[in-house]
């Protein structure tokens, strides 16, 4: 039952039966607020027309009409023009069944659109950094969360595999590497091939700083460095197939996939479809030709390739270098045109850093101006700020990035001392332990993450996001582990969850009430974070759903009640929460474990 829909229909049926009918009035309901009492509110100020009365009057005329004439309605209570009603016991144990006997419950049915999510998009010059992982574990969870939703779903990785940056690491391997590769070196690929990146920018730094030194100014010293000029022959050997210079990219790469593979592993993350730079920019070539044939485009004297948006309000927007290099929006043009044609999407979400708004503002004016309007219009930009630790901002290029491997390895030490220091993982063997450590250091860091909205910039504090108390990861996890307990316990008992007096209605007290609802809210809650791309409305639900049943526990026996029907009321009650819990860690990509 959609309980707005029903309460909506009662209020009207109600209020037309007093006043008339509404002749298509919007009724103003909503949930009522937590200092008051009742379930929904009705705002009864719109009706005082009809009523001609007070709003109290006209409020307790219609709360006394819907208890004499709703059975579900067990009562009200006016404050002022505001009509507070509460539903009775019957109502919410009915809720409860439907809820318990719907296995697919907080999943929608299909809705027959397809949505292709791009998430990671790593440059192969270095390794992961902790905004990667902002990135990958927010990209993740809005596909979970709108497979949830009923669309078909494909998660995408854009590989920036070519360009300058790439190169910059490859000509310091080949000048200052003396053949190291991560097998002789024992660093993972990634590591390696960023160790390089940084070496580049050492030496350009010190070149220029000799030519300043020589007379130049910064501007001029900057452009003639021995070794940039170097890294930009060496692009322009790459994009004209030569075979020593696309031999060392190959092999180069290769070790930076190699070391991806167990980065995403470890954050538990994966892809249905790869597209890399190096193979989607000549298409963005094309589509530049193309625009230029069109006069979309123009062509400088220095023959780079340009499109003036100043009538648009934003500015002029290279497409192409002089000297026939592409830039970024170059491939984004050809890989959102090959996307779009080989998979017939609805929608394309881009999961990219606030930092690059603009650039997506542009894509999709290019593409409109471009005659691609039917599909550009269906690109959205999911922006998300900047994670900062409390030493401040992370430059990769300095080699001062916090990296995803040690963070990783880091939250799942902690993880495990802290859980020891607290008696989590006692009775644990080794081997339980360890996963028991992964799942909630892997847990702590995602939620912390996850439980912010995508668009504010976030303070990381690791060790903050490990505490069992409060809202993070391993307070909801052990949460779960403590009602998976309740229920080995029974099993262990002997104690069934089916008999006669399941989910009478005297049987629930008020916090059990409180509990079903919360329960009820979930698809809701799914819904609207498939609808604004925000993980953090889950998180925010399933740690107020944990905290509600932690209180409830303390105050009341689940496996002491003496009561058999309401014992197994009890644990059927605990066992949902416990299932919705996981599935909503789930759509954040966070695990539960079954004991801790």
């Amino acid at each position: 039952m959609n309980i707005e829909t029903f309460i909506s229909d009662a209020v009207r049926r109600s209020v037309e039966a007093l006043y008339g009918e509404l002749s298509g009035e919007q009724l103003q309901i909503q949930k009522t607020r937590r200092e008051f009492e009742g379930d929904y509110t009705l705002v009864t100020f719109p009706l005082l027309r009809r009523s001609r009365k007070s709003p109290e009057a006209t409020a307790t005329e219609i709360g006394e009409y819907m208890t004499a004439h709703v059975p579900e309605i067990a009562s009200f209570n006016v404050i002022k023009g505001f009509l507070n009603l509460s539903l009775d016991g019957a109502f919410w144990a009915a809720r409860f069944e439907e809820i318990a006997a719907d296995e697919h419950f907080g999943q929608a049915a299909p809705t027959g659109r397809t949505v292709m999510i791009e998430y990671s998009s790593p440059n192969t010059n270095k390794p992961l950094h902790l905004g990667h992982i902002r990135n990958n574990l927010l990209g993740y969870s809005v596909a979970q969360i709108l497979a949830a939703n009923g669309h078909t779903v494909i998660k995408a990785n854009l590989v920036n595999d070519r360009g300058i940056h790439i190169c910059k690491s490859m000509l310091a391997w080949k000048l200052y590497g003396g053949g190291e590769t991560p097998a002789s070196s024992g660093m993972k690929g990634d590591h390696l091939v960023g160790k390089y990146y940084v070496e580049f920018d050492k030496h350009y730094k010190e070149q220029v700083r000799e030519l300043v030194a020589a007379g130049q100014s910064e501007d001029e010293a900057k452009r003639n460095a021995p070794i940039m000029r170097e890294a930009q022959e060496m692009l322009r050997r790459w994009e004209a197939k030569d075979p020593e210079v696309y031999s060392l990219w190959e092999t180069m790469n290769g070790w930076v996939y190699e070391g991806f593979d167990v980065t995403y592993k470890a954050l538990g993350v994966d892809f249905d479809k790869v597209y890399y730079e190096s193979q989607t920019y000549l298409l963005g070539k094309s589509l530049v030709e193309e625009g230029l044939a069109k006069g979309v485009f123009y062509r400088r004297p220095d023959n780079s390739v340009w499109i003036d948006l100043t009538g648009d309000g934003l500015d002029e927007k290279l497409l192409l270098r002089g000297d026939g290099t592409s830039v970024y929006m170059t491939q984004d043009l050809g890989t959102a045109y090959r996307r779009f044609e080989d998979n017939r999407l609805d929608d394309m979400i881009y999961v990219v850093g606030n930092e690059q708004n603009y650039h997506f503002q542009v894509l999709k004016l290019v593409l409109k101006k471009l005659g691609y309007a039917e599909w550009s219009d269906h690109i959205t930009h999911l922006s998300y700020g900047m994670v900062e630790l409390p030493e401040g901002k992370m430059k990769s290029r300095e080699g001062t990035v916090v990296d995803a491997d040690d963070l990783i390895a880091a939250m799942v030490q902690t993880a495990r001392e802290m859980s020891a220091e607290l008696g989590k993982l006692d009775g644990c063997t080794e081997e339980e332990a360890d996963a028991v450590s992964a799942m909630v250091g892997l847990g702590a860091l995602k939620y912390f993450i996850l439980k912010v909205d995508p668009r504010k910039t976030m303070l990381f504090d690791p060790r903050e996001s490990i505490d069992f108390n409060g809202n993070t990861g391993p307070f909801i996890q052990y949460t779960h582990a403590r009602i998976r307990s309740v229920l080995r316990k029974a099993a262990e008992a002997g104690i069934g969850l089916e008999g006669d007096g399941d989910g009478a209605a005297a049987d629930y007290l008020p916090e059990e009430i409180a509990l079903v609802k919360s329960l009820t809210e979930y698809p809701a809650v799914v819904k609207a974070a498939g609808d604004s791309f925000a993980p953090s409305i889950v998180g925010a639900y399933v740690y107020e759903l944990a905290k509600t049943f932690n209180g409830y526990y303390h105050d009341h026996s689940i496996l002491r009640e003496e009561n058999p029907a309401v014992r197994r009321m009890r644990l059927r009650l605990a066992g949902q929460v416990a299932r919705v819990i996981r599935s909503g860690m789930r759509l954040l990509g966070i695990d539960v474990p079954e004991r801790m």
